[in-house]
């Protein structure tokens, strides 16, 4: 982690990385169910943006 990266950034990585496993669990479920097309959608959108968010961050 940068030196540079303030208190705020730190916490909200670490949020991040909390939320992740979660929605990668939640995305699994949804694609082995397929009753909702739009709920894997959904949360596939979710952790791309996520996952760019924490790229954004480490930068």
């Amino acid at each position: 982690m940068s030196s540079l990266m303030d208190g705020k950034a730190k916490k909200r990585l670490e949020v991040i990385r909390q939320k992740l496993p979660m929605l990668k669990q939640q995305l699994a479920g949804a694609k082995k169910q397929m009753d909702d097309v739009e709920e894997v959608k959904k949360l596939e959108k979710e952790i791309a943006a996520l996952e760019a968010e924490a790229t954004k961050l480490r930068a």
